[in-house]
């Protein structure tokens, strides 16, 4: 078995149906109620910790907009609202997946972000569960954060953008120092280390560091491994079998599907459709490209069968990379109710 990994995510605070879903239990909205942005202080009015006592018993008793507005402090009502919104999304979607796929097809994200990176965070760990590659663990966790790109030595490597941003200057770091002058923020004593096949074993102690870096070039095996992930996001969500290979360049007269996994990779991706010309400078925003086959080509729309499914992944013109883990589920050309 491999060694535990993401900690921090809450996968332990849940429970797996006999698909392998994950349901919401008592303990994981207790987690959030224990939150600074929601736990009582010293001078909270008697109301909220009422409130806070009331939900730490019963984490999914009821909880009116008319008893929110007693408090006294507007700013604390306001975050209950939200994080009561979110359990209540999360006892209608029955399971953490049917919750995010409810909020993703709805066409109308009203969770907070970070609430939505957090249900992915918690997803991914109960789907990469037995998974002993670390490289593809870390793969994995673009999908749920964010990352700043350098291209240094030319190189095409992912940092994750919030730990970059602790950083300034190389502070001896070499070639990866490039990575850490995004921002002018006092230097901290973090190392960031290249995972590749040699050393990818540190990344067991460090997972809930985000202190590692990944070379997604063409060719690497971090650019193999987000394949794989790619692969079990999609069995899981859709249980569907597919197969994702990556590719430096798309030569295909017949091409007629893609998906961007970011915002940036889907206007690329158009651009390149439609023949339109992009500067050296965007093409080189194009960091990773993927050809997905479906092996149940009986469940593909009419107009794509037998065609492969383009995707790719890039980066914004300050260098961050944002994927949109739910193209993957929204935007694949399958039948209806499939």
């Amino acid at each position: 078995m491999p060694a535990d990994f993401w900690q921090s995510s809450g996968y332990r605070l849940v429970e797996r149906d006999g698909d392998g879903w994950l349901h919401v239990t008592p303990d994981l909205i207790r987690a959030y109620l224990t939150r600074p942005e929601i736990h009582p202080v010293d001078d909270s009015c008697q109301t909220e910790i009422a409130t806070f006592e009331s939900l730490m018993e019963d984490p999914f008793v009821a909880i009116s907009d008319d008893h929110l507005k007693a408090f006294e402090d507007e700013d604390t009502a306001d975050n209950y609202r939200v994080v009561l919104a979110f359990r209540d999304a999360l006892v209608n979607g029955k399971t953490l997946e049917g919750t995010y796929l409810d909020v993703m097809r709805s066409g109308a994200i009203a969770l907070p972000p970070v609430f939505i990176d957090q249900l992915v965070h918690i997803i991914l760990r109960g789907i990469l569960d037995t998974v002993e590659d670390p490289l593809r663990l870390r793969a994995a966790e673009l999908f749920f954060r964010e990352q700043t790109v350098s291209t240094d030595a030319g190189r095409v490597t992912l940092g994750d953008r919030e730990i970059v941003d602790m950083h300034t200057g190389t502070s001896g770091l070499g070639t990866i120092g490039q990575l850490l002058t995004e921002t002018g923020t006092p230097i901290k004593q973090v190392e960031l280390d290249v995972l590749d096949d040699d050393n990818s074993a540190l990344y067991w102690e460090r997972s809930d560091r985000f202190d590692t870096v990944i070379d997604m070039r063409f060719g690497q095996p971090a650019n193999y491994a987000f394949a794989r992930v790619i692969e079990s996001w999609v069995r899981h969500f859709l249980k569907l079998d597919s197969r994702v290979h990556p590719v430096s360049s798309i030569n295909d007269d017949a091409w007629r599907w893609h998906i961007g996994l970011d915002r940036d990779a889907t206007e690329l991706l158009n651009a390149l459709y439609q023949n339109r010309d992009i500067s050296e400078t965007d093409q080189a925003r194009l960091l990773a490209l993927y050809r997905l086959e479906i092996l149940d080509q009986s469940r593909v729309t009419p107009d794509v069968q037998g065609k492969p499914v383009y995707l790719a992944l890039g980066s914004t013109t300050n260098k961050r990379v944002r994927v949109k883990p739910q193209n993957l589920l929204v935007n694949l050309p399958l039948r209806e109710n499939q």
